[in-house]
């Protein structure tokens, strides 16, 4: 009786332990979900995907991690917003797969021997999705719109290259004097202030994108709201339901619309990584944004042909407000929050994706550019730690007399977990009391903008064009996202000089120069360099990997399921085998009775024909529990350089 009675108790202990298990015991239980895999793919001779391969249904559903800021081009920021915003409108340039610069808009281009005036020639058959010419015009007239300080756009920035850019951004010139001019209807000449290496790259960014000026001037700052917006990319917006989905459907006027193959496309704004990942293993999704990393192991035995790992040319670090005490003018209080960050233990327990540690501001990756090293960086973590205290001894704090700070970050992503391990690195290590604040993406940019409630924050820049400028301009006196701060005259003229030099050699070296003097006035931490890592239904081809990760659903498509070409070709091994025994009963007949068979007509399928695929329905994803609205980049981090 008293075995009974133990066997009975371990039972329900364990039955009790089972229906308490976490997610990670939850989906250790249930194996591989078994996405079906595809069929062979086969391309026809220009390169694309054989019809006979394709899957029936070509929908597509996108995590996209947040809720969008806004679908207007030239105010966007941040990854929700670009990666949307590619989908929608083209630029002059576009991006193939694999990342190299492409004809987008314009079909070619050409650039003068002193590199200060490109000629681009659009495309004739270009249109917009309302079935008006995209012309010259409506470049300059984007462009405008993106340099006009009533536009306050934040990235306006990025359009200093362009002559007298920098005039118009700060009010001294009117729009129409910025350096675009559309000599004919489909003809357009920009001319520049300096050369730019990286311009062509540069092309292909929201802030540069067309608008279609009747739309805009007609709907307002409504205009790129569903049933409002007309737009020039491979899909239309259809549909937005804050905290919810967006939906773009195929835009039948795109000039390469014959080779686009997804019709639709869904972005859900998952800010619970672990959400996403269940719809992803449910099917209701086939691209998430990022995934859990205190999921990586088991994602990596139980998902080894979804799971992506790349590297990614961006840079995750803390931002401190150097307006507000108590930063201001205190660049030892600075280092010391710096040293005592153990990179190491950040990205192997709290990261856990193969994130590299980083002591500089431009991340590796960048062809001909090494970052300066610091001294620090050789240091054993024992060693930063004492310098550390040290520092912050000597800025005035103490056991007795704690620094008081507080780490301000966004939801979504790790942000929480990261801002959680370095409040208590700080804390372990020189004694400071921190708290958190998580804000909305929204919020969390806005405040950090304003430079009044920010003390410590979340930062990253994930850069649009693959040069060390992208992220050292940043840094640059009223530059839209220099958050910090942060004003050296010294500096901005470094840029200067870096934005007129045209030998790569001396390029290099001043930007060497103007990252040392970052690195060392210590307006951030650098932590880590990114990755990127997202599940990826193995049916979803026609995407590379790419250190940009900017992917276009114009080139994605589905291939069949392995399992429906087996179906198909049991349904025709069946029919022939029904087939031939019909044939030999006829035989039969007609051997018994040596009569003819009157009438009568032997069955033959024709060879290669096929049933008819049913068409699949697939359930709509929608939030397991979507919060209630709220308007909705940054590094989503992130724009060119996307805030992230």
């Amino acid at each position: 009786m008293n075995f009974f009675r133990q066997f009975l108790l371990l039972a329900v202990f364990a039955l009790l332990f089972a229906a308490c298990g976490n997610d990670n015991q939850e989906q250790q239980h249930s194996s591989r979900d078994g996405h079906e895999q595809p069929v062979e793919l086969i391309l026809t001779e220009d390169g694309r995907p054989a019809r006979s391969v394709l899957a029936e249904q070509q929908e597509l559903h996108r995590d996209n991690g947040e809720e969008p800021q806004t679908l207007d081009p030239h105010l966007a920021e941040g990854l929700p917003s670009a990666h949307i915003l590619r989908d929608l409108f083209e630029g002059l340039t576009a991006e193939s797969p694999e990342g190299r610069i492409v004809p987008g808009a314009a079909i070619r281009w050409n650039i003068s021997r002193d590199g200060k005036t490109y000629t681009f020639y659009l495309r004739r058959d270009a249109l917009w999705s309302n079935g008006d010419p995209v012309t010259a015009k409506d470049f300059v007239y984007g462009l405008r719109r993106s340099a006009n300080p009533d536009t306050a756009s934040n990235y306006a920035q990025v359009l200093l290259p362009i002559a007298n850019a920098a005039e118009v951004l700060a009010g001294d010139l009117p729009p129409s004097q910025l350096g675009v001019i559309a000599m004919d209807e489909y003809t357009l000449q920009i001319s520049m202030r300096d050369p730019t290496p990286y311009f062509l790259a540069l092309l292909s960014h929201s802030s540069t994108y067309p608008v279609h000026r009747t739309n805009v001037e007609e709907h307002g700052s409504t205009f790129s709201r569903p049933g409002n917006l007309v737009s020039n990319g491979a899909y239309v917006l259809k549909d937005w339901v804050i905290r919810s989905r967006i939906e773009l459907v195929k835009n039948e006027n795109y000039w390469d619309a014959q080779n686009v193959i997804v019709e639709k496309v869904y972005y859900y704004p998952f800010e619970d990584q672990s959400t996403a990942l269940k719809q992803f293993r449910a099917g209701k999704l086939q691209w998430t944004s990022e995934v859990p990393n205190n999921q990586f192991k088991w994602l990596q035995q139980h998902y080894p042909d979804e799971l992506m790992i790349s590297p990614w040319l961006g840079s995750y670090y803390f931002g401190f407000n150097l307006q507000r005490e108590p930063f201001i003018e205190n660049p030892e209080l600075r280092l010391a929050l710096a040293l005592a960050l153990d990179r190491d233990l950040l990205t192997e327990k709290v990261t856990q994706f193969g994130e590299l540690p980083s002591y500089t501001l431009v991340p590796p990756g960048i062809r001909g550019y090494v970052s300066p090293s610091q001294e620090w960086a050789e240091w054993t973590q024992a060693e930063r730690n004492s310098e550390a205290r040290r520092l912050y001894a000597a800025a005035g704090y103490s056991e007795e007399n704690p620094l008081r700070l507080e780490i301000r970050y966004d939801t979504g992503g790790n942000n929480k977990k990261m801002a959680l391990a370095a409040s208590s690195l700080w804390k372990q290590v020189l004694g400071v009391q921190a708290t958190l604040l998580s804000e909305e993406f929204k919020v969390f940019l806005q405040n950090r903008e304003q430079k009044v409630l920010t003390q410590v924050f979340r930062a990253g820049w994930i850069s649009d064009y693959a040069d060390a400028y992208s992220f050292l301009n940043l840094f640059r006196t009223g530059h839209g996202r220099n958050d910090y701060g942060y004003s050296n005259n010294l500096y901005d003229s470094l840029l200067d000089e870096i934005a007129a030099e045209r030998i790569p050699s001396r390029r290099r070296r001043l930007m060497f120069e103007a990252e040392r003097m970052l690195l060392t006035e210590t307006p951030f931490i650098p932590v880590y360099t990114y990755v990127t890592k997202r599940m990826v239904n193995p049916r979803l081809k026609g995407w590379q990997s790419n250190v940009m990760d900017h992917h276009y659903s114009k080139d994605m498509f589905f291939l069949k399921a392995a399992s429906e070409q087996a179906t198909v070709v049991a349904d025709i091994e069946a029919a022939t085998v029904e087939q031939t025994e019909e044939e030999v009963l006829t035989s039969d007949i007609v051997a018994e009775t040596a009569t003819p068979v009157i009438g009568s007509e032997t069955l033959i399928t024709e060879e290669g024909v096929t049933p008819d695929e049913p068409i699949q329905e697939r359930e709509a994803v929608v939030p397991e529990q979507a919060p209630t609205a709220a308007d909705g980049k940054e590094d989503k981090t992130l724009p060119q350089g996307l805030l992230e």
